[in-house]
Parts: C-alpha cells; sequence; structure tokens
C-alpha cells in the first residue's frame, strides 16, 4: 500500500478527536467542557484579551467564543470589563482561576497517559515537526499560516429584504 499524505493527517485528526472526547468525558464532573477550559486557559493567558483575540486562540468563531463567554460569564467563571473604547476585554474571576487549575490537572494526567508511548526524545521530534509544518504557508493562506482560520471568515449570509405592506 503506497504512503499517502491523507493518512498522515487523518492519524492527527483522530489524536486530536481521542483527547477531545476524552478530556470532555474527565472534565465533566467538574461541569466544563474542554472548549470551557480551553477558553478559561487562554484568558489566563492572555488578560485582558478582546473576545476576537479569544475567538482566534481558542479556534473559534467571533459569535461562538461570544456566546462561549456569555455562559462562562453567567457561571461567574470570567469578567468582562470596559476600558475605553468599544473593545470588552477578558479576565479570569477567582472561580474560574480555581476550576481552570482543576480542570488543567485533569487535562495534563490525561496528555501523559495519550503520550506515554513516546520517549522525551521523540516528543520534542514530534512538536518540532508539527511546528514546521504550521510554518509553512498554504496557498490559502496568504502571508504565512499564522492567519485566522477560513471558518473564523465565513462570509455573512445576505440579507433578507422583505417587503412593505
Amino acid at each position: 500500500m503506497p504512503f499517502e499524505l491523507r493518512e498522515v493527517g487523518h492519524a492527527i485528526k483522530r489524536v486530536q478527536h481521542r483527547h477531545h472526547r476524552a478530556a470532555d468525558a474527565r472534565l465533566a464532573p467538574l461541569g466544563i467542557t474542554l472548549v470551557q477550559w480551553d477558553a478559561l486557559r487562554q484568558i489566563a493567558k492572555t488578560p485582558g484579551a478582546t473576545s476576537h483575540q479569544l475567538a482566534q486562540a481558542t479556534f473559534q468563531t467571533d459569535q461562538g467564543f461570544g456566546t462561549l463567554s456569555n455562559r462562562l460569564l453567567e457561571r461567574g467563571l470570567v469578567e468582562r470589563r470596559s476600558e475605553g473604547g468599544r473593545a470588552i476585554l477578558h479576565h479570569l474571576s477567582a472561580a474560574g482561576a480555581d476550576l481552570l487549575k482543576r480542570g488543567s490537572a485533569i487535562v495534563d494526567q490525561l496528555l501523559g497517559e495519550s503520550f506515554a508511548a513516546l520517549s522525551r526524545s521523540e516528543l520534542e521530534t514530534l512538536k518540532g515537526l508539527l511546528e514546521r509544518i504550521l510554518e509553512t504557508p498554504l496557498a490559502s493562506q496568504p502571508g504565512g499560516a499564522t492567519r485566522a482560520l477560513p471558518s473564523a471568515r465565513r462570509a455573512r449570509k445576505p440579507a433578507v429584504k422583505r417587503r412593505s405592506r
């Protein structure tokens, strides 16, 4: 059977899917999902970030992250502030920081189990190879691979004109 790049891409996706499902199951007793934990992680990593910045960092659309941050706000896990201008800036609350810490222990344990079959050297090689792939621009991403994901830049549906009565 000839070697196909699609198989490599599929294997990467399978590992990611496995991590996502397992993390969701293990985080459930804390009352959060992997997506929510990741949002808390990014807010902690970049306090004062805008919704748009956090949407990009968490692979969400702006609208999707807005909905997610509203849920976190309602639960008292994040605080949003306007510090002049129109941007709303995000910060973790004490409850959010505590939940992030407890969730991080769970995610770290999961990743440790998942990558246990690889040596430290193999992990470093894998990380380096993946970073090299991410640094390679794609034709659909002029200017480099660090640009927003296409799903985050979806075209808006045209407005539907209503008939006047």
